[in-house]
């Protein structure tokens, strides 16, 4: 059926091979800019395009002489101008992060962003330096962005990246008395390799490959020369123009011939560049020539189509397109993809044709749209999908959205119809119409948008400083916004002046840093770098992370208000890091000044200095008259060194009373004055007592016989009746003195009873002379310590008087483990005694 719709600038070649010419934009350039004498380079994905001055045609020069490179968008707007003041610049070009390269004769490279700032230079070698280039070809590689000079002995020098610069010499060609006429570079995955046309001969020139051999090109047509040669964007192709005008057409390993075409004319051209069909990879697209004021458009089975322009016409290859660009307009000439000459071609039978014709219809209110519907019921998800496809592929947008609508239209009629590419092909629409703005100048397709990622195309937008614009896409894909925010953030920082403003606004702009991803930090480090500590400082107020925020403090001179945060913050190892670095860059009274300030710190140093530095910690304690802790602290070094005890203890005391905690000081007093009697027990019974309790003092003397002088230590430091008896009695057992023993039972009445003696007896197995302590035991614990003695008789007759039948079962037992068969009898006739009859 025949839908006419934008179908205007449709042209074939060949069957099947459907293109189309598109204006971008109607170009506006400064007053001075003439393509016909400038020479252009443009980055492809819709970059920026640099132009600057022929200097090899005679045009009269206003002004400076010095070359200056004006870089324009794709749109035309001016972004920035380089006044080259550099050597003889030879080729330019740019590499994939949308950096402009420059090549010089003496074989030195340039590299500028898009703002012509400087970036950094390299050189192609010092044999490129001395012997001079002639051209230069930039390239993409498998590692990026290539360079490759050719010098005026027809060497080839390599440089596969530009970021990281390995210069290398491909194989030199045959000696011979021609000059080679053209070459180019082709790359395959990680092998890149030179093709040099000499006359009639072709040389690959291949790293690794000693010998070059040339290949001869078959051609029905009679040439001498080979002018000029051009690879495609997807180095798969290249074309060749001979001398008598016409062109071969194979792939670029030179092994298949596509086809020859007589262009019929004799002249130069301008340039030759491939148009890809992205689409169908394995099949070649169409080759683009350009005359002074004429475009020829070339097929693969020899079809042609002609375009006349003024003077001056630029080709831009991309990956599915070639951009033509005049002193004009901007226009884009691409093979039209299936699913849009299925819907727009005359004649088309396709359901998606249906579709569109049933949503046109629809609109007209016609019940023919219901029959165009009833044709397509079984392919509608199909037609649907390529409506949504074919919106993607077009640059108008009321085109996209008539084809938006129809396929809207269509999945309503759809039962399970999943709407994930429809409605991801409405935001990506949103987003390509947007950065084609003139304003903006980023003419991307559908394929291009895809092979970029959003992520990059995002990127490009921040570095063009479309903040807004990036901020905005990025919501509508669901992106993270942190890294758009923070370059804007860090613009603001380079170029706004008014720091409570720019603190403001940035604030405004973070107001949840975690949940967005940003740090204040960052952007505060930034102004700390350019100078702006007041700006710094105000940025870092508004950082939620203490760890982030107290170092940068720290470096910009802010102490206070780096110990502040890192107490309020909590962490102890944060405070440890802010005081050690305190300690070392701050003189020592500003800083115990500093820390006396902060409680939590001041505490956190004490214990640094009580592992690390106790000197420092005396001198904490001395500066704040805290007399409690130079007690403690002078005890404890006491304690380190005995030699010097007695001394700490009189300072202790006398720090103890000044501290007005009486108790402490009198027990340091007495403390002292135990050392010192136990050095005149040292020396009178030549036997150390040094650093001995006053209880193992006491028993030392015991031990020794001193019985005198440990009464009058007993009597001193009032010592418990009971401890000194335990004392006695443990000494004199130690030394089996059971007479002494004995005797000191008799003194008085026992202070802690007997139950002490027998114990001391059993422990020492002197059961005899337990026998003499058991009858003055407490009634209560006599039976226990009689079974203790191993006496069971007596414990049984003891356990028979007080009437205790428990013991007696407990004594009847052990009786039953021996078999004594007497005490079994004895027992169990107490028992039965004492048992109540029933």
């Amino acid at each position: 059926m025949p839908v006419l719709y934008n179908t205007g600038d449709w042209f074939t070649l060949g069957h099947g091979n459907t293109y189309r010419k598109i204006e971008l934009y109607n170009m506006e350039w400064p007053p001075e800019t003439d393509l016909e004498n400038m020479i252009v380079c443009a980055a492809p994905y819709g970059g920026p395009m640099a132009i600057v001055k022929d200097f090899q045609k005679f045009v009269k020069v206003t002004g400076s002489t010095k070359p200056i490179i004006r870089i324009f968008t794709a749109s035309g707007h001016l972004i920035s101008s380089i006044n080259w003041n550099s050597g003889n610049l030879l080729s330019m070009g740019w590499s994939e992060c949308e950096e402009l390269i420059c090549v010089q004769d003496d074989g030195l490279v340039l590299i500028y962003d898009m703002f012509g700032v400087y970036q950094h230079t390299f050189s192609m070698g010092q044999e490129a330096k001395d012997t001079k280039v002639i051209d230069a070809k930039i390239f993409p590689s498998g590692s990026g962005t290539g360079v490759a000079v050719m010098t005026t002995n027809f060497r080839v020098f390599l440089v596969n990246s530009v970021k990281e610069p390995k210069n290398r010499q491909l194989p030199e060609m045959p000696k011979s008395i021609a000059d080679p006429n053209c070459w180019d570079i082709v790359t395959e995955e990680r092998n890149t390799f030179a093709l040099v046309s000499r006359e009639r001969e072709i040389f690959k020139l291949q790293q690794g490959v000693s010998v070059c051999m040339p290949v001869n090109i078959s051609m029905q047509n009679d040439y001498k020369s080979f002018l000029m040669m051009s690879v495609s964007f997807n180095q798969r192709d290249l074309a060749l123009y001979t001398n008598s005008g016409h062109i071969w057409m194979g792939s670029s390993n030179l092994k298949t011939k596509y086809c020859e075409f007589d262009t019929g004319r004799t002249e130069r051209p301008k340039q030759i560049e491939w148009c890809v069909d992205a689409e169908n990879s394995k099949q070649s697209g169409a080759l683009i020539v350009t005359y002074s004021s004429l475009l020829l458009i070339i097929g693969i089975s020899g079809d042609s189509n002609v375009y006349t322009y003024d003077p001056a016409i630029f080709l831009i290859p991309e990956m599915d397109c070639v951009r033509v660009l005049t002193n004009g307009c901007h226009e884009v000439i691409q093979k039209i993809p299936k699913c849009v000459t299925n819907i727009f071609a005359i004649n088309s039978q396709e359901s998606s044709s249906f579709l569109f014709e049933a949503h046109k219809k629809y609109l007209e209110k016609s019940h023919q749209s219901d029959e165009y519907l009833c044709l397509i019921k079984d392919s509608l998800e199909l037609a649907v999908s390529e409506c949504i496809d074919a919106a993607g592929y077009e640059f108008d947008p009321e085109t996209q959205k008539s084809l938006i609508r129809a396929a809207y239209f269509g999945k309503a009629f759809c039962s399970a119809h999943n709407p994930d590419k429809y409605n991801l092909m409405c935001r990506i629409l949103r987003v390509l119409n947007s950065i084609r703005h003139a304003k903006v100048g980023i003419p991307l397709t559908i394929r291009q948008f895809n092979h970029l990622k959003p992520n990059v195309i995002l990127d490009r937008l921040v570095f063009r400083k479309h903040y807004a614009l990036a901020i905005q896409i990025a919501k509508h894909l669901k992106m993270p916004e942190s890294r758009i925010l923070e370059h804007w953030a860090l613009h603001k920082v380079m170029y706004d002046k008014h720091d409570e403003e720019v603190a403001r606004k940035i604030a405004e702009k973070f107001r949840n840093p975690i949940a967005l991803g940003v740090s204040f930090c960052t952007i505060a480090k930034k102004a700390q770098e350019t100078g702006r500590t007041k700006l710094a400082i105000m940025l870092l107020d508004q950082e939620p992370k203490a760890s982030a925020r107290v170092p940068l403090l720290l470096k910009l001179g802010e102490n206070k208000k780096a110990l502040l945060s890192a107490t309020h913050s909590g962490d102890t190892d944060l405070v440890y890091m802010v005081l050690l670095q305190l300690k070392e860059t701050t003189q020592l009274a500003d800083f115990q000044m500093t820390v006396r300030s902060f409680p939590m710190a001041q505490n956190l140093f004490k214990k640094y200095c009580q592992q690390y530095n106790v000197s420092a910690l005396k001198d904490i304690f001395t500066q704040e008259d805290d007399f409690a802790s130079q007690a403690e602290f002078s005890l404890r070094e006491g304690f380190a060194e005995m030699a010097g005890l007695e001394t700490a203890l009189s300072i202790t005391a006398n720090a103890y009373k000044k501290a007005h905690q009486d108790l402490e000081a009198e027990l340091c007093e007495e403390g002292r004055k135990l050392i010192k009697q136990q050095k005149v027990f040292s020396e009178k019974h030549s036997k150390s007592f040094y650093g001995l309790s006053v209880h193992e003092t006491i028993k030392q003397l015991l031990t020794l016989g001193d019985l005198k002088t440990a009464e009058k230590i007993r009597s001193e430091y009032k010592v418990p009746d009971r401890r000194f008896w335990w004392l006695r009695i443990q000494v004199l057992s130690d030394h089996y003195q059971w007479e002494e023993l004995e005797k000191f039972s008799k003194i008085k009445k026992s202070p802690i009873g007997y139950e002490p003696f027998v114990e001391v007896c059993v422990k020492k197995q002197n059961i005899d002379e337990a026998r003499k302590y058991l009858p003055k035991c407490r009634e209560d614990k006599k039976v226990k310590w009689y079974i203790r003695a191993g006496l069971s008789k007596e414990a049984a007759l003891a356990a028979f008087e007080l009437k205790d039948l428990q013991n007696l079962y407990i004594i009847h037992m052990n009786a039953s483990k021996t078999n004594d068969r007497q005490l079994i009898n004895t027992v169990e006739n107490y028992i039965n005694q004492l048992s109540p009859k029933k």
